[in-house]
């Protein structure tokens, strides 16, 4: 009677299991799976770009904190996974292939430099990934694996090239494209010469120069900015320099006395950040075009600032004692809590569902407007701005656009873009 009744309980406790296992199987992985939510954070801690892509870690991080503190996603924690891809961009799809495959995590958030988005694009495409790119680049690229929450060309380059060639811009006339040697210049300034073309600007009076990553002597490249600003008419400079380069470049600028009201300066990739080891003091009215500063005024803004300061302060981060915040940590800022957003809507991690949920999905930004994902082009709409650098390394606006303008992945000033459809109907066009 012992053994009939320990049989029967155990064929009762195998079918309990049984029934258990196939509402399992026939639940979404989001809320089948148990524990934490594993997101991949891919970014240089060391190298060249380490100087820019740092902080973009730790805002990561911060956000990641501040989203479980509010009790996660599905009522799951998030678990950061940080890797180090060391400014080596095959080290970047190794590393990208790593949390994918062997930590299995439901998003990475990642990549400065396009040289590094374009290694890690096929093993995204190819594994059915989702990677979420905050840094401004070059466009002429649309991906279903890829959202994209920095500037497109339209919003940003084109803009303060716009504003220079204007009246309150200097009513620049001539230009020095100067950038590090890699897809975002090269492409960028393939753009802004097609660009300036139309607006009736010769060849001769385009200097188009390159050098490559951890270049530090500018000396020469000074010297010959200088020769091709002494022709007579209005010269200004687009710099696309990346990464610790930025350094000596603005040294040496403030060494050869290159000011502002003679030369402008408008860069791409410089910010608060890129500014901390510099004297700014002899750069004072020169340019950065972006889509947040962090002198903006407004209360998002103020709200993101404190959380950075309070962060920095309790994690003890080198500069915590002058907590800066710049445009690709708020990119990377906005682009964790869209997707968070996302996979609420969608009610799972799966990688389709999450693309469907994140069109139309909205966030009020610390640049002061609700930024909204395009609901065909994986790119988010975005206000720009132009900035004059001040004495204490921080920004005037001098000019901005009304509000979030939509971004145009294709430039309409390079033929055949015409053509493109808006939408990633696949892998990357």
């Amino acid at each position: 009677m012992k053994r009939r009744s320990f049989i029967a309980a155990a064929i009762k406790s195998l079918g309990a299991a049984a029934t258990l296992s196939a509402l399992a199987l026939n639940c979404p992985p989001s809320l089948a799976a148990e524990g934490t939510i594993k997101v991949g954070v891919l970014h240089s801690l060391s190298g060249t770009m380490a100087i820019s892509e740092t902080v973009l870690k730790d805002v990561a991080l911060m956000s990641i904190d501040e989203i479980n503190a509010k009790g996660g996603v599905l009522g799951r924690k998030l678990e950061a996974v940080v890797v180090d891809p060391a400014s080596n961009w095959p080290l970047f799809a190794e590393k990208a292939k790593q949390l994918l495959t062997q930590d299995k995590v439901a998003v990475v958030f990642g990549c400065w430099t396009s040289v590094s988005r374009k290694s890690v694009l096929p093993v995204f495409e190819e594994l059915n990934g989702l990677l979420f790119y905050p840094v401004q680049y070059e466009g002429e690229e649309l991906s279903k694996n890829v959202f994209y929450t920095g500037a497109a060309p339209n919003q940003q380059a084109i803009p303060a090239v716009e504003y220079l060639m204007s009246k309150d811009g200097g009513e620049a006339a001539r230009f020095v494209l100067l950038g590090t040697d890699y897809v975002y210049p090269r492409t960028t300034n393939k753009i802004l010469k097609a660009f300036l073309k139309s607006k009736g600007v010769a060849d001769a009076d385009i200097l188009e120069e390159y050098t490559p990553f951890g270049h530090s002597d500018y000396q020469t490249v000074i010297a010959n900015i200088k020769k091709f600003a002494s022709a007579g008419k209005k010269t200004a400079v687009i710099s696309t320099i990346n990464g610790d380069s930025n350094v000596p470049f603005y040294k040496e600028l403030g060494n050869q006395g290159i000011k502002a009201t003679d030369v402008p300066v408008v860069a791409f990739s410089v910010g608060e950040e890129e500014l901390r080891g510099v004297d700014t003091k002899p750069l004072v009215g020169h340019l950065a075009a972006w889509n947040y500063f962090m002198s903006l005024k407004n209360p998002s803004n103020d709200a993101f600032r404190k959380q950075w300061a309070d962060y920095a302060n309790a994690k003890k981060l080198p500069g915590a004692n002058r907590p800066l915040t710049n445009d690709p940590m708020e990119a990377t800022y906005i682009g964790i809590h869209l997707w968070a957003q996302a996979v609420e809507k969608a009610q799972s991690v799966e990688t389709d569902k999450v693309i469907a949920a994140m069109r139309g999905q909205s966030f009020k930004a610390p640049d002061g407007f609700t930024v909204k994902m395009d609901e065909k082009n994986h790119h988010l709409h975005k206000p720009v701005f132009v900035g004059e650098i001040r004495p204490d390394g921080q920004f005037n606006i001098v000019w901005k656009t009304p509000g979030p303008i939509r971004a145009q992945p294709w430039s309409p000033y390079l033929p055949g873009n015409s053509a493109k459809k808006d939408e990633p109907d696949g892998k990357s066009k």
